[in-house]
């Protein structure tokens, strides 16, 4: 018995929650173990999921990325708004793409280079680009895709058998990540930085670049993610960015076992978490449970996530003075 609590970690143990709320719900919902249900459980939580993949590479690395929210918005509905107005599909989403990137890169250089705190510049920075965004770049809350996207509505609601393109989107973007952060320097120079950002800075690694690298990275999945939304819909709501989805993406990163103190955690942990809070939260809609009730919920669990998260991980005075949370 001593053995088998002792193998047990923050990961295994949420899926095992997962398992168990999977197993309840089946037996006391009706309809809830169903086809249709299950695929759409999946469908809902991808873009959530591809979000919680990109944010996961960057408190991995000691850090954190409060603008992805307002990233994935606006540069999505930029580049939509930009084919609406008779530019070239691919040609707006490359724009987009460079939008998303660039508030990857100037995240990146406030923080590795100005040495401000990951949490308070990807705060402003989010609120710079959602308020740029809606008073000089667009002026609706809502931007609709047009029928010159063509094929590219596949990517939100195509299938291949059976099985709806974001699920395949998370899967792909999950399965390029987890390789990154495994086989590539990029990747064990993010775990060392995350782990002791000194160390890495004597033993040689560019920690500057890594940090850079990092924040681009989270920035660029966020379009995807924004992208995927936005055909699944059929239009990208800016007004995203003002709702609590940034929050849910830290409570599935946080919740699946990435240690906010930095250097543990994979993509692995981002899946079990999506999955655990997916299938939760499908279960209460089931039941009727109200949105704000559901949001009260969902609070709850992070701030036992995050404390959880302390005690698995102890902040130390390093992980302080760099302004984390």
């Amino acid at each position: 018995m001593n053995k088998f609590l002792n193998g047990l970690t923050q990961e295994k143990i949420v899926f095992l929650l997962f398992v168990i709320i999977l197993v309840v719900f089946s037996l006391t919902l009706p309809g809830f173990f169903n086809a249709g249900n299950l695929v759409l459980l999946l469908q809902g939580i991808s873009v959530l999921g591809i979000l919680g993949v990109g944010l996961c590479v960057v408190v991995i690395g000691r850090g954190i990325d409060l603008s992805m929210a307002a990233t994935m918005a606006l540069s999505v509905a930029w580049a939509l708004q930009l084919n609406i107005n008779g530019m070239d599909l691919y040609l707006a989403l490359a724009i987009g793409l460079g939008a998303a990137m660039l508030v990857g890169l100037i995240n990146g250089v406030l923080i590795a280079y100005a040495e401000i705190p990951p949490l308070f510049a990807t705060l402003a920075t989010g609120a710079c680009v959602y308020g740029f965004g809606r008073l000089v770049l667009i002026h609706t809350d809502l931007v609709y895709v047009t029928p010159s996207v063509g094929n590219l509505r596949f990517l939100g609601q195509g299938r291949i058998l059976t099985i709806p393109m974001p699920v395949i989107v998370f899967a792909v973007i999950a399965i390029i990540v987890g390789l990154i952060l495994r086989y590539t320097k990029f990747g064990r120079f993010t775990y060392a930085v995350g782990d002791n950002q000194e160390t890495a800075r004597v033993t040689g690694v560019s920690v500057r670049h890594v940090v850079l690298g990092q924040y681009i990275l989270a920035s660029s999945v966020a379009f995807i993610a924004g992208i995927t939304q936005a055909m699944a819909v059929s239009s990208m709501n800016t007004r995203i960015s003002d709702s609590l989805l940034i929050y849910e993406v830290i409570l599935v990163v946080v919740l699946g076992g990435v240690g906010l103190s930095g250097g543990r955690g994979g993509v692995r942990n981002v899946i079990v978490g999506t999955l655990l809070i997916g299938t939760f939260l499908n279960g209460m809609t089931i039941m009727d449970v109200q949105y704000t009730t559901q949001n009260a919920i969902k609070a709850v669990i992070l701030l036992v996530a995050i404390i959880a998260d302390t005690m698995v991980n102890p902040r130390d005075e390093q992980t302080s003075q760099h302004g984390d949370i």
